[in-house]
């Protein structure tokens, strides 16, 4: 009887214990539906959605761990929208523990990404790449593809943040496949668009962006959620703006700025404001861009928002020096630049102090702008041989893994071979009339085998003579790069007091008009950021090309010309009278100005400023390392722009060294120019913005074409 009670209890404990558990899941996956909102509302909201949070948090007591670690990471991510780095670290390191505690790595990897976020935010950029792949590799080993596709989202960005463009776009590629097939979390398919729209932006592939562009506007309407549509708007302003689209730019800004408002985003406004504030620097209305900037200064300021603050800042000083108002400008510009350095954000510090040298320029603090240029100059240096190194190393590690590979498969069939031979000597025993063929076979399998490493090695030289190649040119221009011309010139020989055969001797006092000397000549693009903001950066790619054509044709085959970087084209001449140095920067500047580029329906007019010099240069009949000569021609063509473009300045030689030093003379050329302890000569392009300083040591031409 006992026994049958019991049996007969079981089916019913069973039917009573399956309903509860059925409920508690469905609770659990409410409570994950809240929570998702709650993350999204972060985004936007951070009081109100922490306010949420403190709402929800007593009915996850007891719930699934997992649950409790959603609850950190979203206030992680609402503190470091505050602002409140130190409390957002906190939760992040708590979800963190708590993943690690439950052995959850999709439970890590969404707290470490909420960390990286936090350390980005926290100008701790090197910490916050690092650990954006350790939390990418922890992801892709679990099954939760809403984890997987966040982390390969913010792998891609990191890659891009990098300047490693090819490695971005696999990675956001990636991301938003794996996005397609998320159903937990509607809203990753429309991050994933708006990351890859993006990054298609920022390398000029205008066409692949505006097709990202479309499908991330359609997939934000299904969302119906006014701040994931504020961010696809965002993302239309990048575009348009970028493509020379101002007025739909301007449409997309406002429409965000006015969606913002009404959701009571304030730190998304801010950002707003910024743009706002940038797109009327490029449409030239500077009262206006420094109303917005100024707007956006006093609410960064009180949301603790340093990095859009230094944004702010740096529009409002543009504006400023626009004005006139010189000492505003500059105060308001070194401020936004310092929180560049202590991001230690070096590309985006490059493009402003290049946009300060020329705000400066314009407002006519030639002092201030040459400072401003050599900073970046320096700056540009840097990022150069770090580039540098890092494809060498990358370069060698392909070597290495190749090499790896061929010696592994060798042994693998050396291996394959001895066991043959193994297996060939236990039948030599018994099958001997088997011993004659068993060689044969054997020579044969080494002779394909030796075939085979000589095809793959041989392979292997060509696409190493390929790598080689292009590590040589500049992909747009098909010019020498300028690691190429670097690489050259460390070859060379220091010069003696009389140089090689082929080459001209040391620069001296008394030069013949025969003499046979090399050059250095370092050109520039005048208005150049002007016609990438007027007309698009496809316009600007088009400039560039039909410049690096004229060279071709105003230079001969013997001489090497470099895409020296940006805007700037740097030409080695072997050797050239010394009297045509003159003559050739008129051609350089009479072919450059007498064409225009077709682009669309517009018709870009391009003028270009040279610096010039004989190379080598021997003040005190000491030669100048070549490093030092770019250096003086760069000074050079900067006095070229100072006084009006359109023209070249070129450094004939130096007098009464022995008074002066290279390193005064370095510090202001200007200076040493006007005291008499250098030579220059000026030639002129068609139409002079304005005419260049009277000085009694300058040679006078006529103006090219006259």
């Amino acid at each position: 009887m006992a026994g049958a009670l019991a049996s007969a209890l079981v089916p019913a404990l069973a039917a009573a214990q399956a309903p509860a558990q059925t409920q508690s899941q469905a609770d659990n996956e409410a409570l994950r539906a809240r929570l998702i909102e709650i993350r999204e509302q972060s985004r936007f909201l951070p009081e109100k959605a922490l306010a949420a949070l403190d709402q929800i948090g007593p009915e996850l007591e007891g719930k699934a761990g997992a649950l409790q670690a959603d609850l950190l990471t979203i206030e992680a991510d609402a503190r470091m929208r505050q602002g409140r780095y130190d409390d957002a670290m906190a939760a992040a390191e708590k979800a963190i523990a708590l993943g690690r505690e439950l052995h959850d790595d999709a439970v890590v990897a969404k707290a470490q990404l909420t960390k990286v976020y936090v350390l980005f935010a926290r100008a701790d950029v090197d910490a916050a790449h690092k650990l954006a792949f350790e939390a990418e590799k922890l992801a892709m080993r679990t099954t939760n593809a809403a984890v997987r596709a966040q982390a390969t989202i913010t792998a891609g960005q990191t890659h891009a943040e990098q300047g490693n463009f090819p490695a971005a776009l696999i990675k956001l590629q990636q991301a938003v496949e794996i996005a397609r097939g998320v159903t937990s979390d509607p809203t990753t398919l429309a991050a994933a668009l708006n990351a890859l729209t993006r990054l298609l932006v920022q390398m000029k592939e205008f066409d692949q962006a505006a097709a990202s562009l479309d499908e991330l506007m359609a997939e934000t309407v299904k969302l119906n959620s006014p701040g994931r549509m504020s961010i696809a708007k965002n993302a239309e302003y990048w575009l348009t703006s970028d493509t020379g689209q101002m007025q739909r730019a301007m449409r997309a800004l406002r429409a965000e700025l006015e969606i913002e408002r009404k959701m009571g985003a304030e730190r998304m406004a801010t950002t707003t404001l910024v743009n706002l504030a940038d797109l009327h620097l490029k449409l030239r209305d500077y009262p206006r861009a420094a109303q917005y900037a100024q707007e956006a200064l006093h609410v960064t300021q009180r949301n603790n928002d340093a990095s859009t603050e230094a944004t702010a800042r740096v529009n409002l000083g543009n504006a400023l020096l626009a004005m006139g108002r010189i000492g505003e400008g500059k105060h308001q510009f070194e401020a936004g630049m310092e929180r560049y350095e202590k991001e230690n954000n070096k590309p985006e510090l490059q493009l402003v102090l290049r946009e300060y040298g020329v705000a400066l320029e314009n407002a006519g603090d030639l002092a201030g702008a040459l400072k401003a240029y050599h900073r970046e100059r320096a700056l540009s240096d840097e990022l150069f041989e770090r580039q540098r190194q890092k494809s060498m190393l990358e370069l060698q590690e392909k070597y290495e893994t190749d090499k790896k590979e061929r010696q592994i498969e060798l042994l693998s069939r050396e291996n394959q071979l001895q066991t043959a031979e193994l297996d060939n000597r236990a039948l030599q025993q018994r099958v001997w009339w088997l011993l004659a063929l068993v060689f044969a076979l054997a020579a044969v399998v080494v002779g394909l085998l030796y075939r085979k490493v000589r095809q793959t090695n041989a392979r292997l030289e060509e696409k190493n003579l390929e790598l080689k190649a292009q590590s040589t040119l500049d992909p747009l221009t098909s010019l020498y790069n300028r690691r190429h011309f670097q690489d050259y010139m460390r070859t060379l020989a220091p010069m003696p007091a009389a140089a090689h055969a082929g080459w001209p001797q040391i620069e001296q006092r008394v030069h013949h008009s025969d003499d046979l000397v090399g050059a250095l000549f370092l050109l520039d693009v005048d208005h150049f950021k002007h016609i990438n903001d007027s007309y698009g950066h496809a316009a600007g790619d088009a400039v560039l090309k039909k410049i690096a054509e004229n060279l071709r044709v105003a230079l001969r085959e013997t001489d090497m010309i470099v895409r020296w970087g940006g805007e700037e084209f740097l030409a080695f001449m072997p050797a050239v009278p010394r009297d045509g140095l003159d003559e050739i920067a008129r051609r350089i500047l009479q072919g450059i100005s007498a064409q225009r580029v077709t682009h669309q329906e517009h018709e870009i007019a391009v003028n270009v400023s040279v610096g010039f010099a004989p190379y080598p240069l021997a003040p005190g009949a000491t030669p100048l390392a070549w490093e030092r000569a770019v250096n003086l021609v760069d000074m050079a063509l900067y006095l070229a722009k100072a006084h009006g473009r359109n023209r070249a300045y070129g450094v004939r030689g130096f007098a009464h060294f022995e008074r002066t030093s290279m390193e005064s003379i370095e510090q202001d050329l200007e200076r040493a120019w006007r005291e008499g302890y250098v030579d220059l000569s000026v030639v002129l392009g068609g139409a002079p913005e304005a005419p260049p300083p009277s000085q009694d040591n300058v040679v006078r031409f006529r103006r090219a074409g006259s």
